[in-house]
């Protein structure tokens, strides 16, 4: 029979582009996300260290050494590391002087505080390929273990965010001072790439910038060409540009990624070639030298000083190119 008021059919609701799939693994160590359209990064809450950074294809952007410590028993060799409030071995006399060579950021457990995803994917009409998720997480000195308090002992807070994007990976930090009194930091984002063969690398953007070779004497030099690996490598430099200076990747004569700096005006080229990896016990294969390299975004040739209720924040975005 039909009735007189019965209601038209509603209009069908338009279903919602694919999201972001976040999850929380390996009993609750490690973070992961997924784009709809293949990207990943994964992240272990041991030192909010980036593990692992895919592409669409899956393949790996990032060097892990097979020897690295994943159970928190000691920093992660590869992926990206967070340096912080030191970089290296802490000077004497200064305030980080009790701490491990690199601060306490990367040897502490971090809280994931959870996720979001960039807004103009929830646009009308924009796909999923639009789509990009934040990850942030947090450490603080309330939240530092017993062991690790009193080795610097200043009240401060750390929010680290992981950005993935379908071409590109960000991550920043921004550090508050909660204390009465000042305190200094060094800052650096230890970034391990991964790439196929090491004698085909080269670094740009950092031509005629001044450095310090760590791996002669510390001696102040000056870049006079584009940065080949040939050896062993260890150097700190400050670009003419500042932290708006762009600096890439090329291997084999292709641009495999740019590095963007944001309030971070150091850079950081790393490897230990045969010799220096046979001396590091997290290093593994010995061979692997050969297919990575360290190109670090930093603020380290100075200290950062923040008064109390100051905040200092810095990023960098990694961009893929072919």
């Amino acid at each position: 029979m039909d009735r007189p008021n019965k209601p038209t059919a509603l209009a069908s609701t338009p279903a919602l582009a694919p999201q972001p799939q976040v999850s929380i693994t390996h009993s609750n160590q490690r973070v992961s996300a997924v784009l709809p359209t293949g990207e990943s990064v994964e992240i272990l809450l041991y030192g909010a260290t980036v593990l692992s950074w895919k592409d669409k294809d899956g393949d790996e952007k990032l060097w892990l050494s097979e020897g690295a410590k994943l159970d928190g028993s000691k920093a992660v060799r590869g992926g990206i590391p967070l340096v912080f409030p030191v970089f290296g071995a802490p000077p004497a006399g200064h305030a980080t002087s009790r701490l491990p060579q690199h601060g306490l950021a990367r040897t502490s457990r971090w809280e994931f505080l959870g996720k979001s995803t960039s807004e103009s994917a929830r646009m009308e009409g924009r796909k999923a390929g639009d789509l990009s998720v934040k990850l942030d997480f947090g450490l603080s000195s309330a939240t530092l273990d017993a062991a690790a308090k009193p080795l610097w002992p200043f009240k401060f807070g750390l929010i680290y965010s992981v950005t993935l994007n379908r071409d590109s990976l960000t991550t920043s930090l921004v550090v508050t001072n909660d204390d009465d009194k000042p305190f200094d930091i060094q800052v650096l984002l230890h970034t391990y790439f991964r790439v196929n063969d090491i004698t085909k690398v080269q670094v740009t953007g950092l031509d005629g910038a001044e450095y310090v070779d760590k791996v002669d004497g510390l001696k102040t030099k000056q870049q006079s060409s584009d940065v080949t690996i040939t050896g062993e490598t260890d150097r700190v430099y400050s670009p003419a540009g500042g932290a708006g200076q762009a600096v890439s990747v090329i291997e084999g004569g292709k641009a495999a990624l740019s590095l963007a700096r944001d309030n971070l005006p150091d850079v950081v080229v790393w490897n230990p070639w045969a010799t220096g990896a046979a001396g590091i016990a997290d290093f593994a294969p010995k061979a692997g030298y050969a297919n990575m390299v360290c190109v670090e975004a930093g603020s380290v040739r100075g200290w950062q000083t923040l008064e109390p209720g100051d905040a200092f924040e810095g990023a960098q975005t990694i961009t893929l190119l072919s």
